[in-house]
């Protein structure tokens, strides 16, 4: 009994398989009673299920790219990066330019500017001046040398993007990350720490695409770098899922260990799913293991109405 209010299993998974109003409001005040123990063991078993979830597309990108590491990594860093409004089209250039281009042209960033511009079709959308003009050059001598197809421009979203989020400027900073900071693989592996992640995705753009990726630019405030909130979200949808992809296909424990505990080193995401779990009482779980975890109740249960077999329903049970 908790708030006056009895927190039977059975009344919560009835009431989330019809959808009542409120049900989060209650689940959320159970949330905030569970001993340590159970929170652990609940946020533990979706943490599994999200992760396991994210492995199958994971598991797509390598088998698509004959079993080449890079290149499945690759693929989920520039959906991610772009944001949800241009995954399909980010992923679209993540094939026709491929990472094994990008390792043999990364010794200048104009290069690998071109190609990432250049591929996307973006860079027809800018004025022809002097640096605008030394891409197209430098990107038309790239697609002869690897017979690369560019996408249309209009395969992208950029009407009502938040600015920040542009693609031009995100692919922008992606090229200085892929130039200076050598993401691979294997480096991603090394992350243990929040830290870590943001060191990993710490190179700046460009200044000349900070200032002229959007006409608009001048009147905001722009960030050369990947900033933190962006960097966390690299960490959590990035490098944890392949960590712990790899660390399952290669049984690694030490690196599914690693995954989870990277997970606990960042802060918790801040959506409208998220503070629907947090009340004003519940002080503990403020960090991307709990939030995950949370999410993966709301999107694959909770949003479903599938309360009979909603895991902090079973954990109920147990208790009372």
């Amino acid at each position: 009994m908790v708030g006056g209010m009895s927190f039977d299993a059975v009344t919560l998974a009835e009431a989330c398989d019809r959808g009542d109003a409120g049900t989060y409001t209650r689940c959320s005040e159970v949330v905030a009673t569970l001993s340590n123990e159970h929170l652990e063991a609940l946020c533990h078993r979706l943490i599994n299920e999200r992760l396991e979830r994210k492995s199958k597309d994971i598991e797509t990108y390598f088998r698509e790219a004959n079993n080449d590491w890079q290149q499945a990594m690759y693929v989920l860093l520039l959906r991610v990066v772009c944001g949800s409004h241009n995954r399909d089209a980010a992923m679209e250039l993540a094939k026709r330019v491929p990472y094994n281009i990008i390792l043999r042209e990364n010794s200048a960033l104009i290069n690998i500017e071109a190609l990432l511009l250049g591929g996307s079709g973006l860079l027809h959308l800018y004025d022809d001046d002097y640096y605008v003009r030394r891409l197209k050059e430098e990107f038309d001598h790239l697609v002869h040398k690897y017979q690369i197809r560019a996408m249309d421009a209009s395969e992208w979203q950029l009407s009502g993007m938040y600015i920040n989020n542009h693609p031009t400027l995100r692919l922008a900073q992606i090229a200085s990350c892929l130039h200076r900071n050598n993401l691979t693989m294997e480096r991603l592996l090394t992350c243990k720490k929040r830290k870590d992640v943001h060191h990993l995705f710490s190179a700046q753009a460009s200044e000349y695409w900070v200032e002229n990726f959007s006409p608009s630019a001048s009147h905001h405030r722009i960030s050369y770098r990947i900033g933190s909130f962006k960097s966390d979200i690299l960490g959590i949808n990035v490098v944890v899922p392949l960590m712990y992809y790899y660390g399952n296909f290669t049984e690694s424990y030490t690196l599914y260990e690693q995954a989870l505990a990277l997970l606990e080193d960042i802060p918790s995401e801040d959506n409208t799913y998220i503070r629907r779990w947090y009340m004003p009482s519940n002080s503990r779980g403020k960090s991307a293991f709990h939030s995950q975890a949370l999410l993966q109740l709301s999107t694959e249960y909770c949003s479903h109405h599938f309360g009979k077999h909603c895991p902090l329903c079973a954990i109920l049970q147990r208790r009372w």
